[in-house]
């Protein structure tokens, strides 16, 4: 790419209001005092290329937002962390994405989505051919986001970016109309890498078991299948290959927003180093184990020698 950048994300970008810590059982109302109350930028894609530019690695993304003050936060954030914009639509009259965030006193979250925000606006259209020149990996952040991109929109941005020669990756969400791994076999099977957590994975494929559900995206035609499982770290499975990678256990969790993102986007890291895919899960855990401690999505990951620090540790 002109600008160097080898690696082109592709998803939400929007603003987070994090809160907490929230009892949700709480909520009436009236007026709930909560520790903290910030404003961040979020978003899948937005986390992932946030991380990315934090660890040095040149990268475009590819997302909408409104002309409106969030937009501009959201770009301004991009320009001051490197990040490539050209790529980033703005649609005058569209609201850009808010996600209200209620961090409970656990470190889980419920969210607050603004169902016709920029977030429910991207087409398959938006991905243009040219985005992809030059680059070497593509991820795909998140399957089932965006409800104009359904399984016949995701096989072809798949299909193209594989015509490439890229390296593809990809992460979901929860289904939103009880979509299989069947339903989405003819996307899937272009994928060289995806990156479920447990739930996600066992909603799609009807397993409960991580090594089972993990099977079932590989008889779909995915190459390898991380599957992330919290606290244990996660399962990173192929047809060579199948390992238990253990979690960064001496991290303190404050905020579980983003750390999948953050997994995602370390491993995304490792693939670019031509890192052996065990090592990338490994360089994933100690970049989630660092988004968790602060308040926000990603606002942990400092920079590559804080996590490489801890991969190190993973690696003894």
């Amino acid at each position: 790419m002109e600008n160097g950048s080898d690696i082109v994300i592709f998803g939400a970008a929007i603003l987070d209001i994090p809160a907490g810590p929230v009892d949700i059982t709480l909520l009436r109302a009236g007026s709930v005092p909560a520790d903290r109350i910030t404003m961040n930028t979020g978003g899948d894609a937005l986390n992932e290329a946030t991380v990315l530019a934090k660890l040095g690695k040149p990268v475009r993304l590819v997302s909408k937002v409104g002309d409106d003050m969030a937009g501009r936060v959201i770009l301004d954030h991009c320009r001051q962390y490197g990040i490539d914009t050209e790529h980033i639509l703005v649609e005058p009259g569209l609201d850009t994405g808010v996600n209200v965030v209620l961090v409970h006193p656990d470190g889980e979250r419920s969210f607050l989505t603004n169902r016709n925000g920029a977030l429910r606006r991207i087409y398959r259209e938006d991905l243009r051919g040219e985005v992809l020149k030059g680059a070497r990996i593509f991820c795909f952040a998140s399957i089932f986001v965006f409800p104009w991109i359904g399984k016949k929109e995701l096989a072809s941005i798949f299909k193209d970016a594989k015509a490439g020669g890229l390296i593809l990756c990809a992460d979901m969400t929860k289904c939103k109309n009880r979509e299989t791994v069947q339903d989405l076999r003819e996307a899937l099977l272009y994928l060289d890498y995806l990156f479920p957590n447990l739930e996600e994975a066992q909603m799609v494929t009807g397993k409960t078991d991580p090594d089972e559900a993990a099977d079932a995206f590989l008889e779909c035609g995915v190459k390898t299948v991380v599957i992330k499982l919290g606290q244990k770290g996660c399962l990173i499975k192929s047809k060579d290959i199948r390992a238990l990678v253990p979690a960064y256990s001496d991290a303190v969790c404050v905020d579980t927003t983003g750390a999948g993102d953050a997994f995602a986007a370390g491993f995304l890291y490792g693939l670019s180093e031509g890192m052996p895919p065990v090592e990338c899960a490994r360089f994933g855990n100690a970049a989630a184990s660092a988004a968790i401690e602060e308040f926000g999505a990603v606002v942990g990951v400092r920079d590559l020698a804080q996590v490489y620090e801890r991969y190190e540790k993973l690696v003894r």
